[in-house]
């Protein structure tokens, strides 16, 4: 079997989107976007607007092919073909090179095959935004002036709810992480559920319902989108998993779970390995987070046996080649960390691939684990492999992975510091980790942080015999990623130890409540809240 860094290194060489021709008939919902081609063709069109709306992008290109094949002046498929290449709009990685000009290539298209309508050509120019000018416009100013054309276009043509779709998902993608007020994910969002009660069988709407309230002061407000998607579009691998992005914003790990068993077995059966890993990765997480550990060791096992299938015929889904990275990457490192198992995590297998912000993960849990067993010379090592990966990042002008990296540096650099003694500037490195992470947002690859930095800096509070002000932290965490495992446990252990027997009572019962299917005897934690209900 070829080691994992030469496997990655392949994956990511690849096609992000193949130019595939086969057709896939299933249930996807109902799409109906006013064209000016002809009637032969609009089933293949109708299909395509289907697997593009559940961001399906390789079988949207095969079926958006099929038209352009049947109709060369069917400029309008172009555009769409044009939409499918710039992928996941939802993805902040930096888009190669080679992605960028076939996408150029395909809105240039677009542009000569003479699009019948003015509605027609408004959209193609939209989409040209993305592409024009990537020698010299970096790509969030591109993602600005798209966002920019099709508000343009949504006010032109305001009875057009595919315009208004396609321009809150644009609105959600450009908009600020640092922005608290969500004001752009608000506005998107509530055009959405305006169309959704209208067209209660449409794909995107309920879709990007979900994405426009990702984050967690506005999850609850898709729970219904998130119960109703994957009924809409079943046959759409991406359909099935993206509920769990509320459900994990909620706590909901049992439903998370269940969904992405749905999830990842539809993107098997289509031969989409990264939007399998991505959805794998959730479930890992979910599993670890309700106290699941051996479901979540068979997995773990189960990502690593994916190597197996080798790095050809991957067809593209919603997980672009840095999600699987990604992922390949976060499962093992997130079973370490969830577990305390720190001795696992400072041996983590650390890979060199083309993604720098996956290749972090191992060395930042490899810290953390090195740091909490005293082991200094293994800790300092991999703090100097995250700086390196900030280096990397910087030079790929990836701003968002930059920033999450340097978080992560700064989190193990505290518990480095710890480790040698010095606890003040420990303690004050992980609050300002802490503090930069809750200024940004967690990006969709993942479902959260491998260890979220307010409830690290709870831990150590803990660990310094400060148990008042690691309550307090633990329910700051609590707050933002409630339900997880780690951080009530922990809460439930700050509270008896400040003497806050009821508090600590009530912790435990919701922790026990939340691993109602947990392994027995489990962690002991478990163990410990198993106890305290019983006296």
């Amino acid at each position: 079997m070829p080691s994992l860094a030469i496997v990655l290194s392949a994956l990511l060489v690849l096609p992000v989107l193949s130019q595939e021709l086969h057709q896939h008939a299933g249930k996807l919902g109902t799409v109906r976007f006013a064209n000016s081609c002809g009637a032969a063709v609009q089933a293949d069109f109708a299909h395509g607007m289907a697997q593009l709306h559940s961001f399906e992008f390789g079988p949207a290109i095969g079926a958006f092919n099929a038209v352009v094949k049947a109709e060369p002046s069917c400029g309008i498929a172009l555009w769409a073909t044009a939409l499918a290449q710039w992928g996941n709009p939802f993805s902040p990685a930096i888009r190669p090179a080679a992605q960028i000009q076939g996408g150029h290539a395909t809105a240039e298209r677009a542009r000569a095959a003479g699009a019948k309508s003015e509605r027609e050509r408004d959209y193609i120019a939209a989409v040209a935004a993305l592409y024009d000018r990537f020698e010299s416009v970096d790509q969030a100013g591109r993602m600005r002036a798209y966002r920019n054309a099709m508000a343009r276009l949504s006010a032109k043509y305001r009875d057009d709810g595919e315009a208004a779709a396609f321009y809150a998902v644009a609105l959600v993608a450009a908009a600020d992480p640092a922005d608290k007020t969500y004001a752009d994910q608000i506005k998107a969002g509530a055009m959405m559920e305006r169309l959704w009660r209208a067209h209660a069988d449409h794909p995107g709407f309920a879709h990007y319902i979900i994405h426009s309230y990702d984050v967690p002061a506005l999850a609850p407000r898709a729970v219904a989108a998130a119960r109703r998607y994957a009924k809409i579009a079943p046959d759409a691998p991406h359909a099935l998993h993206m509920p769990s992005h509320t459900f994990t914003r909620l706590g909901y790990w049992q439903d998370s779970i269940d969904t992405n068993i749905l999830s990842a077995e539809a993107a098997r059966k289509a031969g989409m390995l990264y939007e399998e890993l991505h959805a794998t990765d959730y479930q890992v997480y979910a599993y670890l987070q309700s106290g699941q550990d051996a479901a979540a060791h068979r997995l773990v096992g189960h990502a690593a046996d994916l190597l197996a299938r080798g790095a050809t015929d991957q067809r593209a889904g919603a997980a672009p080649p840095t999600a699987g990275a990604y992922a390949f990457a976060a499962i093992p490192a997130r079973y370490a960390l969830e577990r305390g198992d720190w001795a696992a995590a400072a041996r983590l297998e650390a890979r060199q691939t083309r993604v720098a912000f996956a290749d972090a993960l191992s060395w930042f849990a490899r810290a953390i684990g090195a740091s909490r067993l005293g082991d200094v010379a293994t800790a300092r090592a991999a703090v100097d492999e995250l700086q390196k990966a900030v280096d990397r990042l910087e030079q790929e002008k990836e701003t968002y992975w930059t920033e999450q990296v340097r978080i992560q540096k700064l989190g193990a650099s505290a518990w480095l510091a710890v480790a040698e003694g010095r606890h003040a500037d420990g303690l004050a490195a992980m609050r300002e980790a802490a503090d930069r992470e809750d200024r940004t947002e967690k990006a969709a690859v993942t479902p959260g942080p491998l260890a979220p930095a307010r409830e690290l800096l709870a831990e150590m509070l803990l660990e310094q015999k400060q148990p008042k002000a690691a309550l307090a932290e633990f329910r700051k965490a609590m707050a933002k990623e409630p339900n997880r495992f780690r951080a009530l446990a922990g809460a439930a252990s700050a509270a008896s130890q400040a003497g806050d027997r009821v508090t600590a009572r009530k912790l435990y019962a919701q922790l026990l409540t939340v691993c109602a299917r947990g392994d027995v005897p489990g962690r002991p934690e478990l163990q410990a809240a198993r106890d305290a209900a019983a006296r």
